[in-house]
C-alpha cells in the first residue's frame, strides 16, 4: 500500500487534498464554535442591566477581538512589525473592499506572507514524495513563480472585491436618489432623509445603506455636514459619491432647493446607468462570435467539407493515379 501511495501521484495528490480539506473543516469548526460563544456572550451582555458599556464593548470586539486580530497582535507583540511602507493607501484599497478594521492592513500583509511560504511548502511537499524528484532548476523556478503568486493573489482578490463593491454601489445609488427625493418633498431634513433611506435600503441595496447610515451616525456625533459627506464621498471610492457629497455640500451652503438637485442627479444617474447597460448589450455580439469561430466554424466547415472530401477519395484520386473507379 506505501509502495502503491509513493509511486502514483494521483493518489498523493488526493491525499494532500484530503489533508488540507481535514484542516479547514476543523478550523471551521473551531472558528464557528468560538464565534457562536462570542455571540451568546454579546447577548447576555447585551441582556444585563448595563446596555451602554455592554454596546460599547460589544463594538470594541467586533473590530478587535477577530481571530486573525489576535494573531496579528501576537505576531507583532513576538517583535515582527506588519505595518507596511504606505499603510494609508493600504487602508484606503482595503476600505473600498469592505475591509474597514483597524488590523485590516497587518492581516493582508500576513496573509501574503503565509502565502510566499505556504504556496512553495506544497509543492516541495509534492515533490519530497515524487519517485522521481524534478531537478534543482525546475525547483527553483517553480517555488519562485509559487512566491510571486502568492505575493500578488492577495491583491487581485482586493482588487476584484473593491471593483464588485464599487459596481453594486453604483447601480443601487439611482434607487437610492429616488427614495431621498421622496424623503425630501415630504418635508424631511437632510439627516433625516439619510437615516430614513438608509434603513429602508437594507435589505435590496445593504452596501448604500450601510454607507448612508454611517453618515447619519456622524453628523448624530457632532461631525458637521460638510465633514461627514465629504467622508462618505472619499470612502466610498466611487466618482458618482463623491460628485454626488459635493452636490450636496455645495448646495447647502448656497441654499439651493436640495429637492431640485436630487432630482436633476437621479436623472444623470440613472441615463448613466441605462447607457452601461446598453453598452454591456453592444459588446455581447462580439463576445458570442469568440466562441462561435473558435468551436462551432471548424465544426460547420468539416461537415460541409466531408462529402465532397469522401467523393474525392473515392472517384477523384483514384482516376489521377490510373486505378479502377469503384
Amino acid at each position: 500500500m506505501l509502495e502503491l501511495v509513493s509511486t502514483n501521484p494521483i493518489i498523493r495528490a488526493l491525499i494532500l487534498v484530503a489533508i488540507f480539506g481535514l484542516v479547514a473543516l476543523v478550523v471551521f469548526s473551531v472558528s464557528a464554535v468560538t464565534s457562536r460563544r462570542m455571540r451568546l456572550s454579546r447577548d447576555l451582555a447585551t441582556l444585563s442591566g448595563d446596555t451602554d458599556s455592554a454596546t460599547s464593548e460589544t463594538l470594541t470586539r467586533q473590530r478587535t477581538d477577530g481571530a486573525w486580530a489576535k494573531m496579528v497582535k501576537r505576531i507583532e507583540d513576538a517583535g515582527l512589525s506588519l505595518g507596511d511602507s504606505n499603510d494609508s493607501k493600504l487602508e484606503q484599497q482595503l476600505k473600498a473592499a469592505g475591509y474597514e478594521s483597524a488590523s485590516a492592513p497587518r492581516v493582508y500583509t500576513l496573509v501574503r506572507l503565509m502565502l510566499v511560504f505556504v504556496l512553495p511548502g506544497l509543492f516541495l511537499l509534492n515533490a519530497y514524495f515524487q519517485a522521481e524528484p524534478p531537478g534543482l532548476g525546475q525547483l527553483y523556478l517553480t517555488c519562485a513563480l509559487l512566491a510571486v503568486l502568492g505575493l500578488y493573489v492577495p491583491n487581485l482578490f482586493i482588487r476584484a472585491k473593491a471593483d464588485r463593491r464599487r459596481t453594486e454601489i453604483i447601480n443601487g445609488f439611482p434607487d437610492c436618489l429616488d427614495l431621498m427625493l421622496v424623503c425630501v418633498e415630504a418635508g424631511l431634513g437632510l439627516e433625516a432623509t439619510l437615516d430614513r433611506v438608509g434603513r429602508e435600503m437594507v435589505t435590496t441595496h445593504p452596501r448604500v445603506a450601510a454607507m448612508l447610515t454611517e453618515t447619519t451616525l456622524l453628523m448624530r456625533a457632532g461631525a458637521s455636514r460638510e465633514d461627514a459627506l465629504r467622508r462618505m464621498g472619499s470612502e466610498s471610492s466611487v466618482d458618482e459619491i463623491r460628485s454626488f457629497s459635493t452636490l450636496l455640500i455645495q448646495s447647502d451652503k448656497l441654499g439651493t432647493s436640495l429637492a431640485t438637485t436630487l432630482r436633476v442627479y437621479s436623472a444623470e444617474m440613472r441615463e448613466a446607468r441605462r447607457l452601461r447597460a446598453e453598452e454591456k448589450a453592444h459588446r455581447l455580439p462580439v463576445l458570442l462570435s469568440i466562441p462561435l469561430v473558435v468551436f462551432m466554424l471548424p465544426t460547420m466547415i468539416g461537415v460541409l467539407i466531408l462529402p465532397a472530401a469522401v467523393l474525392t477519395i473515392r472517384q477523384v484520386v483514384p482516376a489521377m493515379v490510373g486505378e479502377p473507379i469503384q
